[in-house]
């Protein structure tokens, strides 16, 4: 024996290895153990942080005690970073070619995709049926190429030469709002949040959206998809959290140019009108629960958070 190796039994001088002692293997390799419980992040400006305040939440598996994942628990000033953050980015990307939005949009369907078995099971997790979870996620991905195909077509849709009495060309085209502020669907883990989130950004839009309080990880999943497209930081910011302690913000924040909300509380929905009013920001109000339906999807959404923009222009000069 030398250098710790031994010669074989055919004496051909072939080192082998002899293998650690039983006990020292059952110490490496214990029979059972305890599962890490991730801590997820929110996702503000393309960086994944934890809130400010070092809150949490405990998200439990449904019907049992046990915690499937610990979640942030943002506050006033998580939000108004991640307004910072979308209305840094908005400039840049309302300017981005539509061309290019949609393809980024198409980018996000093909990293969605290439996921499907995580997001699935996240699903599964939070207490949604296999066969359900794998429709929403299908479902998910074609919203997702839909819009990117509705990229360069819905200005030629919705914009218009109008007919004037002057010597003039009279044109109205669309542009963004600006930032966005989105209170998800709260019975929808994944399709809600992209059924909102989808049509606002292909537009020029940024968003910061509120993910569901009790079906967050997807939410956080997508923000991992999110970081590794080809999405500009800060043009979509995810946030987590208590939707009661947040939807004041969401509403009457002075930077933030139209609010959409998803759900059918009429306090909520009555809250929302009158905090938006403040800077007169557009008030979108969506009380659908099934996200899966045809009418579902369409260029209208677009068209919820556009500004229309006339200008005329005298003819011979």
């Amino acid at each position: 024996m030398r250098n710790g190796k031994t010669r074989n039994g055919n004496g051909n001088g072939a080192a082998t290895h002899t293998r650690a002692p039983a006990r020292l293997r059952a110490q490496h390799h214990p029979t059972a153990r305890l599962p890490i419980t991730k801590t997820y992040k929110v996702f503000i400006g393309g960086k994944f942080v934890r809130s400010e305040s070092g809150r949490y939440y405990a998200l439990k598996h449904p019907g049992s005690d046990q915690t499937l994942a610990n979640v942030c628990q943002c506050t006033r000033k998580d939000f108004r970073d991640s307004v910072v953050a979308a209305r840094n980015a908005q400039g840049t990307w309302a300017g981005a070619s539509a061309y290019n939005r949609g393809q980024i949009l198409y980018r996000i369907a093909e990293m969605l995709e290439g996921r499907d078995e995580q997001f699935v099971a996240e699903m599964v997790q939070q207490g949604i049926a296999q066969a359900a979870a794998q429709l929403e996620l299908i479902a998910s991905i074609d919203r997702l190429t839909y819009y990117a195909g509705w990229a360069d077509k819905y200005q030629q849709v919705f914009s218009s030469v109008n007919p004037v009495a002057s010597s003039h060309f009279n044109f109205s085209i669309l542009e963004p709002v600006g930032v966005v502020s989105i209170l998800c669907p709260p019975q929808s883990a994944l399709l809600g949040m992209i059924s909102t989130i989808a049509p606002s950004i292909v537009g020029g839009n940024t968003v910061v959206a509120l993910a569901p309080r009790d079906l967050p990880l997807s939410a956080a999943t997508f923000a991992e998809v999110l970081a590794t497209s080809d999405v500009p930081a800060g043009v979509v910011n995810i946030l987590t959290g208590e939707r009661s302690e947040l939807l004041e913000q969401f509403a009457s924040h002075m930077d933030v140019n139209a609010v959409i909300y998803c759900g059918d509380d009429e306090a909520e929905r009555g809250a929302v009108r009158a905090k938006s009013s403040l800077n007169v920001k557009r008030a979108i109000s969506y009380d659908r629960k099934d996200w899966l339906t045809d009418d579902a999807q369409n260029p209208y959404f677009i068209l919820d958070t556009q500004e229309v923009k006339t200008t005329w222009h005298p003819i011979g000069i």
